[in-house]
């Protein structure tokens, strides 16, 4: 018998995948109730706050620092599609940062601090 155990809430397993011959990307796993949410808004852009997509810069330090690659973004059941305004360039590498907004705003993270006010923690997740 374990007292005082607890198990770690379950992390969505995100998975992002070069799809239509190289001119889309797909994101999968991310969490339904977030993308049910922003499904609902019609603001534009909105899709870019939760999941951008960026040019590796040859300096990786500089990633902080890129612009996002213009496109147009669509929700197809529970897979965001991200196709780019220009084709993604082959041999290239490109990064989707995905905004963990469901973690962002707990009191005792800001208390504690390990988050500071306007900062959403992020996951990066490159393709190629």
């Amino acid at each position: 018998m374990c007292i005082g155990c607890t198990t770690a809430p379950k992390r969505p397993v995100i998975r992002v995948t070069l799809t239509g011959d190289n001119r889309a990307v797909k994101i999968n796993g991310l969490d339904y109730a977030i993308i049910s949410e922003i499904s609902r808004d019609t603001t534009a852009g909105i899709w870019q706050q939760l999941a951008p997509v960026f040019r590796m810069p040859a300096d990786t330090d500089m990633k902080d620092y890129q612009a996002a690659q213009p496109g147009k973004y669509t929700l197809k059941d529970s897979t965001i599609v991200f196709t780019p305004d220009t084709p993604f360039t082959k041999g290239k590498t490109y990064f989707v940062r995905y905004f963990k907004y469901s973690q962002a705003n707990s009191t005792m993270n800001f208390i504690q601090g390990k988050k500071k006010l306007n900062k959403a923690p992020y996951t990066d997740y490159s393709f190629r």
